[in-house]
């Protein structure tokens, strides 16, 4: 049995019960400032893409699919070689592979720091060291992998103005790291919230960022998703 199987048989045991006494919600959302420094205007017309790592791949594809712009969101793997690019032995903490969600947006439509800034308020909480939530190790870590030096110097200069500002209440942990391959997950892992509406897992730990994602950014909400959308 996958171990998300089980973390959902374990939720649904213990966590269910509870969500219906309150409102789920797997963290806090913090409301974070625009980023002050902004990307160039692209040089030439097309998609782009970005690697987007915080705790399992489910909560990030979600976040994305709903974001207009966003033409895609895959689920996969970053950080470690293709060889090890399968769930059971990611699962094991030591291929260096992050659960990552590879983004693939239109310039023209929602720019790379306004992902960022959905990927730092409500997406997943940039300040728990190799883990988030209940997912624990470090293939459930904060990372941004940037494809060039433009994605790297959004990303750095954004880090930096949040911990100035002092937005969170600890220390930002996200790594940026040179992307060196990504890995789709299995066709199981795809859209799974999108299709697993009910899965507790899901009802606990992910709809709720998707809901804060409609409740801080109204006008970047779609209510489709990237999928539905094409």
């Amino acid at each position: 049995m996958y171990r998300h199987a089980v973390r959902g048989a374990i939720a649904l045991a213990v966590i269910a019960p509870l969500a219906a006494l309150s409102r789920p919600s797997s963290h806090a959302a913090v409301r974070v400032p625009a980023a002050t420094v902004t990307s160039e205007a692209p040089s030439k017309p097309g998609l782009q893409t970005i690697v987007l790592a915080g705790g399992c791949f489910w909560g990030i594809e979600a976040v994305f699919e709903h974001v207009k712009g966003v033409t895609d969101a895959v689920s996969g793997y970053a950080g470690g070689t293709k060889a090890q690019a399968e769930y059971e032995t990611v699962s094991t903490g030591t291929t260096g592979h992050a659960e990552s969600v590879q983004v693939t947006f239109d310039p023209t439509k929602v720019s790379l720091e306004k992902l960022l800034q959905v990927f730092f308020s409500v997406a997943h909480d940039p300040t728990q060291l190799n883990r988030q939530g209940p997912d624990v190790g470090p293939q459930y870590r904060s990372a941004i992998f940037f494809q060039n030096e433009e994605q790297e110097r959004i990303a750095r200069a954004y880090i930096d103005q949040l911990t100035k500002a002092k937005v969170h209440p600890r220390p930002i942990v996200t790594q940026v790291v040179k992307l060196e391959g990504f890995y789709p997950a299995e066709e199981y892992h795809q859209n799974f919230a999108e299709r697993n509406p009910t899965y507790p897992y899901i009802v606990y730990h992910d709809l709720p960022k998707v809901a804060n994602l409609k409740k801080q950014f109204p006008d970047l909400y779609r209510n489709e998703t990237a999928v539905a959308a094409r």
